[in-house]
């Protein structure tokens, strides 16, 4: 029996509910909420004032971006890789507090077995894991799939290994979602 994968299989599901910190439930942000206002100075057209004239007007915020899913899902693996059970618990909020809801153990219960069943060379791995991303899916500007195959690592983690990942942009932070 491949102890990783089912450990992993295991965290997977309890990641839909391991539940340490999470987010409040909501939808997640647009990419144009909390949409800042610029000053524009330009000016005067007016013979009678050669003083500027403030406009405002709304400034689009930037998209999310996949790059920072990327860089969350790092920090998910290298937390996993370090058992560091407080930011994979964190990261993983929304989908460990489904786990938790369909009657799995609490996010740092099940981290805590997992770990034990992560061999050194995997953990270490996980520690220096990247994510290709090329091999990602950008299912909307808030939403990204990982699968298992775009995390590059000096293991080869499979979808049965690792799991394949959702992440999803909620409350200004990528969060592991399913």
């Amino acid at each position: 029996m491949r102890a990783f994968a089912g450990v992993i299989m295991l965290a997977a599901a309890v990641l839909a509910g391991c539940g340490g910190t999470e987010p409040a439930e909501s939808e997640p942000a647009s990419p144009t909420s909390g949409a800042a206002e610029a000053t524009t100075t330009t000016p005067s057209s007016s013979p009678e004032s050669s003083a500027p004239v403030e406009t405002t007007s709304p400034v689009e915020e930037a998209s999310p971006g996949t790059a920072g899913a990327i860089e969350r899902f790092e920090q998910f693996l290298a937390a996993v890789g370090s058992e560091d059970t407080d930011t994979a618990c964190e990261i993983a909020g929304p989908a460990a507090k489904r786990a938790e809801d369909q009657g799995f153990g609490s996010c740092a219960e099940t981290f805590g077995l997992m770990f034990q069943l992560i061999s050194p060379d995997q953990k270490q791995a996980l520690r220096g894991a990247t994510v290709d991303e090329n091999g990602i899916t950008v299912e909307s500007p808030t939403k990204v799939a990982i699968p298992a195959s775009a995390v590059q690592a000096t293991a080869t983690f499979t979808s049965g290994d690792l799991g394949d990942s959702v992440l999803e942009f909620i409350d200004g932070q990528w969060y592991v979602t399913d």
